[in-house]
């Protein structure tokens, strides 16, 4: 009988055949030390390792997961779409349908593409940019994270920022000549040479870091005198945030947007999209390329479609209700603990800074992820059973699967390793 496999056992093997162990570089644990669980189910609010260990889940896919982990509902239209096949090369009406469903929900996004991944999303989206302006230089914020493709990974936050990379080997200096990065929460000179701005609306991937109030529409002024567009990267926001996503929640317009996660329902999908006129410089229409074998994926489209279909406005309330009782609980856990910590909460977002003041830029989330308290508060919680993303530039992602009792159990976990850390 063959030996049942454990974290341990499939982690070695994982190393010898994918580099690091992983298939994206945070789940290796590096910057918090120890060994990956491989997680063989989830459910809801709840995921189980191959050693049948079961965990409260607040990674959740990193955000796609807002329904929890298998909602019937989403697995009944993926196992629907895949009776009928699953990828065609040629439209199909979901992408239609899903089309519709996006830019009925976002004002001034009148068209949309379908792409696999928010790499995919952003960097199309800059093309366009070019495309349309005819200009190169790209404005972006340091400890955003707008992908990994070259010329955007320059002072990115998520796993770059985890690993502590200033960019990536093999990104030739060329990529991001055109490239500016400069400091978030301050608007920056755009001058006339400047396609695009792009920017998390809220940064998600630096911590939770929340925009100050003349941020958003400063950007808006400054791009408009000088002829520029503005993308906004909603990978994470963008239908988490808000039925709408963060140019509605804060009533800012941008030229154009990036979408993800949310959208797919836990399958590979994103999409970008913005004014008729933007989007029509893509081909077949205009001389933007753009292309790929599986956008508009069946399956993905149908997870997506049942997706959006059950965030009405009503789950937007439920969902930012269940993150306020979370992110207040954290607050008087750390307090009463002892621990120096800031819980910010943006709508539906949360996260988790180990300083005494509010972040409000890369340099304050990184002077929380070098205080080391992360690394043990993450392992402390693992081990009482509540997962974390493994990286001190990670959000939480509690969804619409946790509930009232849910919640206050991590509270009373985080209040129980914040005590012993306290104590050394």
């Amino acid at each position: 009988m063959a030996e049942a496999a454990t974290n341990a056992s499939l982690f070695e093997r994982a190393c010898a055949v994918t580099p690091g162990g992983v298939s994206s570089p945070v789940r290796a644990f590096r910057s918090v030390g120890g060994a990956p669980y491989f997680v063989a189910r989830g459910e809801g609010p709840w995921v189980w390792d191959v050693e049948g260990r079961r965990y409260l889940d607040l990674v959740q896919s990193y955000g796609p997961a807002i329904h929890g982990h298998a909602h019937p509902r989403i697995v009944e239209a993926v196992r629907a779409a895949a009776l009928d096949g699953s990828s065609f090369g040629a439209p199909t009406e979901r992408e239609v349908l899903l089309a519709e469903e996006i830019t009925g929900r976002v004002p001034g996004c009148d068209q949309v593409r379908l792409v696999s991944s928010g790499t995919e999303a952003c960097m199309s989206a800059v093309r366009v940019a070019r495309g349309a302006t005819g200009r190169d230089r790209v404005v972006l914020f340091e400890g955003c994270y707008h992908g990994h493709s070259d010329g955007l990974l320059a002072g990115g936050g998520s796993g770059v920022a985890t690993l502590g990379l200033p960019s990536s080997a093999g990104v030739p200096a060329g990529a991001v000549a055109d490239t500016l990065v400069v400091p978030y929460n301050a608007v920056p000179a755009i001058g006339d040479d400047v396609a695009c701005v792009i920017v998390e609306p809220v940064a998600a991937n630096m911590g939770l870091v929340a925009p100050a109030p003349e941020f958003l529409p400063g950007l808006r002024d400054a791009c408009d005198a000088a002829g520029a567009l503005l993308v906004f990267d909603e990978v994470i926001t963008g239908f988490r945030l808000a039925r709408g996503g963060a140019s509605a929640f804060y009533g800012v317009t941008p030229d154009l947007w990036c979408f993800g996660k949310v959208i797919g329902g836990g399958l590979p999908l994103a999409a970008f999209g913005g004014r008729r006129e933007l989007m029509e410089q893509l081909a077949p229409l205009g001389p933007v390329y753009q292309a790929g074998t599986l956008s508009g994926n069946p399956l993905a489209t149908a997870a997506g479609l049942a997706a959006l279909e059950m965030l009405d406005d009503a789950a937007y309330d439920e969902l930012a209700g269940r993150v306020a009782r979370l992110g207040a609980g954290l607050t008087s856990a750390f307090a009463a603990a002892g621990v120096t910590a800031q819980v910010p909460v943006v709508g539906t977002l949360v996260g988790v800074f180990f300083v005494a003041e509010p972040v409000t830029d890369y340099a304050g989330a990184r002077a929380s992820a070098d205080t080391g308290s992360y690394p043990p508060f993450m392992h402390g919680l693992l081990d009482a059973g509540v997962a974390l993303p493994p990286g001190a530039y990670e959000i939480l992602f509690p969804g619409l699967a946790h509930r009232d009792a849910e919640i206050d159990s991590v509270v009373e976990a985080v209040g129980e390793v914040a005590a012993r850390m306290a104590a050394g």
